[in-house]
C-alpha cells in the first residue's frame, strides 16, 4: 500500500479495505498530506451555519480545541478549526483514571449518517458499536495504537460507502428499501454515489488529545474508472453478511454489479 492518500474517491478507493475482516489499514502521512490543501470555505460555513448542532463539546474540549485552532492559525476553538478546513474534526481523550479514549468534542458539518450529540462522551467501542466485528477484531489494536501515538506523527486511512445522494451531508432517515428503491442497473451510474472518508489521527503535543479528522469525498458511480468499479463490486460481494445488511447492500449491490459488468 502506498504511503500517500489522495483527496478524491478515485484515489482513495484503491487504498480502502475491500471485503473480508476488518483492519485498521493505517499509513504514515507527512505534514503536507494531513489536510486537503484547497478547502471550499464557503461550503463549510454554509453547512455549519445551517446545522449548529454539528458542533458538540464537553468542557474538556475547550483547551484541546484552542490548541488545534492555534496550530491551524485560527481562533474560535474546535469549530474555528473545522470551519478553516475541508475536514470535519473530532477530539478524543482519556478521562482521569481511565485508559479508554472518549469523544470529548466534535465539529462535523458533513456526517455520514450519524449525529455528534448521540456520540459525545462515548468510548471508542461504543462509538463503533454499529460496525459488526469492531470489538472482536479491532478494538484492542486501536486502543494500543492510540496509547502509543506520539505528537508529530500523522496516520491516515480511508473507507467507502454507497449512497443515494451526492450531498456531502448524509443523514438517512428512511430504510434502505426506500432509499434505494429507484436504483436500476440502467440508471445506477447516475443515481448511486460512492462516498469515501479520508480519516487521519494526530496527537496534540500540549493537551495530549488526539485529533481525528474526516475528509468526505463523493463521486457518481458512473464517473469511476473500470478498475474501481470492479473493485467496488468485489468488495460488496465479499464483506461479511452483517456488514452488508448494515449498509443496506441487498437493495443496491445487484444493480451496482450489473452496471459494473456492463
Amino acid at each position: 500500500m502506498s504511503a500517500k492518500l489522495g483527496f478524491s474517491v478515485e484515489d482513495l478507493l484503491p487504498k480502502a479495505r475491500g471485503g473480508g475482516a476488518l483492519k485498521m489499514g493505517l499509513v504514515a502521512l507527512g505534514k503536507d498530506e494531513w489536510l486537503q490543501p484547497a478547502p471550499d470555505l464557503a461550503a463549510r460555513a454554509e453547512a455549519f451555519d445551517a446545522h449548529p448542532e454539528s458542533v458538540q463539546l464537553t468542557p474538556r474540549a475547550e483547551a484541546a480545541g484552542d490548541e488545534l485552532a492555534a496550530m491551524l492559525g485560527m481562533g474560535c476553538g474546535l469549530e474555528g478549526a473545522a470551519r478553516s478546513a475541508h475536514e470535519d474534526m473530532c477530539l478524543l481523550a482519556t478521562e482521569p483514571g481511565e485508559d479508554v479514549y472518549r469523544l470529548i468534542g466534535a465539529a462535523v458539518a458533513w456526517p455520514t449518517d450519524w449525529h455528534p450529540a448521540d456520540k459525545l462522551g462515548l468510548p471508542l467501542v461504543a462509538l463503533h458499536a454499529p460496525i459488526h466485528g469492531y470489538e472482536q477484531q479491532l478494538a484492542t489494536g486501536v486502543d494500543h495504537f492510540m496509547a502509543k501515538l506520539r505528537p508529530g506523527r500523522i496516520f491516515g486511512r480511508c473507507n467507502w460507502f454507497v449512497a443515494p445522494t451526492p450531498s456531502l451531508r448524509w443523514i438517512d432517515t428512511a430504510p434502505p428499501s426506500e432509499t434505494f428503491a429507484h436504483i436500476t442497473p440502467e440508471n445506477a451510474g447516475k443515481t448511486l454515489f460512492v462516498r469515501s472518508e479520508r480519516q487521519t489521527l494526530r496527537r496534540l503535543p500540549e493537551t495530549g488529545a488526539i485529533v481525528f479528522t474526516i475528509g468526505v469525498y463523493v463521486a457518481a458511480l458512473g464517473s469511476l474508472s473500470g478498475a474501481n468499479l470492479a473493485r467496488l463490486a468485489h468488495s460488496l460481494d465479499t464483506i461479511p453478511p452483517e456488514e452488508a445488511e448494515r449498509r443496506g447492500a441487498r437493495w443496491f449491490a445487484p444493480q451496482l454489479a450489473a452496471y459494473a459488468r456492463g
